[in-house]
């Protein structure tokens, strides 16, 4: 059974929100508009999780003069939401600066953490600078070869951002991490704390389901974990598409990475998505509504077993609509744009 919210995750409105709804109003209209833009802000990342390919060690933050043009650029396509990534965020010395900009342009601005370098001042400064929502992944009670991102090590932090945070907290449980019963004492301790909770699935670095610690009982235990849920009206968008994986080892969908869903790297490159780095490979400064349009038509061929999340819920609101596309760039007559 869901439990009730708390005043933690009761609302979840973005500042300038007269501004926001114009954007999404605007998005909901024109497909040519991206829904989400995920931005790399650093590559670098303390951690070493088994079932990630997003971080290196050594990677200088991306310089911020570049970020706030690339920042300036999303905006003047229409972009709703700006995702700040890593590696790790919080080792960019200027995040605030940059959430602020993607503010100013009335976009929400939200971010992806693993939480260690998270203190007090930086919530503060993340107040400061009006974040929305932090995402923050608990994925098992001790670390483990496929993730480090633990309760034993990460609780403290949470508790800081119980007491602190102005901004909003969702804690993602990636299923597989640990085993079942690891998994449960762990979801119980973060519905103590009343923050949004979601779960995830474990995917390999194709973007394939991997059952993980698991195992054959995954689908069975995505439900009972899914039932415990507290999700804003953003995650619930796009859903369904687990169920039918985890039965069918598939899940058949349009993808729109590269128009409603842009992942942008640490040199300032569109891909598709983390796992089709390079392709397109064009440099976001240089992305324009052309290519939003072709992206938005061209199938990416790896889409019935794709388990990125993100980019099923930036490309759901356009199921209904047409793709005429032809992969690899080649493009056929297409239907306007509605």
């Amino acid at each position: 059974m869901q439990l009730p919210l708390t005043a933690k995750t009761s609302a979840l409105i973005p500042p300038n929100p007269l501004k926001a709804v114009r954007r999404a109003v605007s998005a909901v209209m024109q497909p040519t508009h991206p829904l989400l833009v995920q931005m790399v802000v650093t590559r670098r990342c303390q951690l070493t999780c088994g079932y990630c390919n997003e971080y290196d060690d050594y990677s200088p933050p991306v310089d911020t003069d570049l970020l706030l043009r690339q920042i300036d650029h999303v905006a003047d396509l229409g972009t709703l939401v700006v995702t700040l990534t890593g590696g790790e965020p919080l080792l960019h010395p200027e995040l605030d600066t940059i959430i602020r900009r993607v503010v100013d342009h009335g976009m929400v601005c939200t971010s992806i953490s693993n939480a260690y370098a998270l203190t007090q001042k930086w919530i503060e400064r993340l107040n400061e600078s009006r974040l929305t929502l932090v995402q923050i992944s608990v994925d098992n009670i001790e670390p483990n070869d496929v993730s480090q991102k633990s309760w034993s090590k990460i609780k403290k932090k949470l508790e800081l951002l119980k007491k602190h945070a102005d901004f909003k907290v969702n804690v993602n449980a990636v299923l597989g991490s640990c085993t079942a019963e690891q998994t449960r004492t762990l979801v119980s301790e973060i519905h103590e704390l009343g923050f949004f909770m979601t779960v995830g699935l474990l995917h390999d670095h194709q973007g394939q389901i991997d059952p993980g610690l698991i195992g054959d009982a995954l689908p069975e235990f995505y439900e009972e974990m899914k039932a415990l849920c507290r999700k804003s009206v953003f995650h619930h968008a796009g859903e369904g598409w687990e169920r039918q994986m985890l039965r069918d080892g598939q899940s058949m969908w349009r993808c729109r990475a590269g128009a409603r869903y842009l992942y942008v790297d640490e040199f300032g490159n569109v891909s598709y998505c983390s796992q089709r780095r390079g392709e397109p490979g064009t440099s976001l400064l240089d992305y324009g509504k052309s290519d939003l349009v072709r992206a938005f038509h061209e199938p990416k061929g790896c889409e019935p077993r794709c388990t990125i999340a993100c980019v099923r819920r930036a490309s759901s609101l356009d199921e209904w609509r047409s793709q005429n596309g032809k992969m690899n760039g080649k493009s056929r007559t297409r239907l306007p744009l509605v």
